[in-house]
């Protein structure tokens, strides 16, 4: 049984599945297995995957059913003992899965482990995640998940490892969300139990792919899974403010780019305390406002300047 199965998720990465691969097979820790189920490719990804030769490699092919199954699928075709996350377009440090190893040695019994990452904003932009709260150089574990986790998320689809029994007590991915599956997955790994950092950066996290599905809009799912949670907010105030700082975000771009009907439900539903003076500020701007200021945002990206709510 090896240490580690890596599950990659592939669908017409053609540009990039190469270089992640090559990142997961140049590990300084060596003990594991990849499973690429690829989700009914159009491009050359296939073939490329099926052009890199190592024993520890499996390919699996499905037809189009998008990447929550893929994922699922992936992770029960596993055999190790922990899997770990990476999706085709990011790349892994040399020593990704070493540091997520001295997170596992040091806290055993929590569900979950979490890799700090940089994030490419655009070709020439690369900015270190920012988490909501304090963390030296050693693995540690968050004492509070959902508060810590309100600018950037803690855990990211590539920087993640949990056991199978774990993700299987959770019910995995969502298949009925198109959009935010991931999200989904940290809050009930949230809900579960502890969580383990480790500061130490290996992963590249690469928002820049436009045909990512992160960047699709979606905002009617991103409606349902924020409020699927009602009952669970109500007796924690950290799940709370987590999920009213997911209501600004998702009620701000559908009030930019629609439905209307779900910016105007998750606002009212909005405790406005939980955010700060410029995410108060900008919900009250109007659209063509925000259209601009979006415009203006990606035109300092490309200039090496990234701004946000929180600076």
């Amino acid at each position: 049984m090896p240490f580690f199965s890596i599950i990659i998720p592939l669908y017409n990465k053609e540009s990039y599945i190469e270089n992640t691969l090559k990142s997961a097979l140049s590990q300084t820790f060596q003990d594991f297995e990849i499973i690429i189920l690829d989700d009914g490719s159009t491009d050359k990804s296939v073939e490329i995957v099926a052009s890199i030769k190592d024993h520890r490699l499996q390919l699996i092919s499905q037809d189009n059913q998008g990447a929550s199954r893929a994922r699922n699928n992936a992770i029960m075709a596993s055999s190790g003992e922990y899997i770990a996350l990476l999706d085709a377009d990011d790349i892994w440090h040399p020593d990704h899965l070493l540091e997520l190893k001295k997170c596992i040695t040091a806290f055993s019994h929590v569900v979950l482990y979490c890799g700090n990452y940089e994030i490419k904003r655009h070709n020439d932009l690369t900015t270190d995640a920012v988490f909501n709260f304090d963390y030296d150089k050693d693995c540690l574990i968050i004492e509070d998940f959902f508060m810590a986790t309100i600018i950037n998320f803690v855990p990211s689809s590539s920087s993640v490892a949990f056991t199978k029994a774990h993700f299987l007590k959770i019910g995995g991915y969502d298949t009925k969300l198109r959009t935010g599956q991931d999200i989904d997955l940290w809050i009930k790994f949230g809900l579960l139990g502890n969580i383990a950092f480790n500061p130490k950066i290996t992963m590249l996290y690469n928002l820049f792919d436009d045909s990512s599905l992160s960047n699709k809009e979606y905002n009617e799912d991103r409606y349902w899974l924020i409020n699927r949670y009602l009952e669970d907010e109500k007796g924690n105030t950290s799940l709370k403010l987590y999920l009213d700082v997911n209501r600004y975000a998702v009620g701000l771009r559908s009030k930019t780019y629609g439905p209307k009907w779900v910016s105007d439900k998750l606002l009212k539903d909005l405790d406005t305390s939980n955010l700060n003076a410029k995410q108060r500020f900008l919900l009250k701007l109007p659209v063509f406002a925000l259209k601009l200021m979006k415009r203006f945002q990606m035109f300092l990206v490309k200039k090496g300047i990234y701004l946000s709510a929180y600076k």
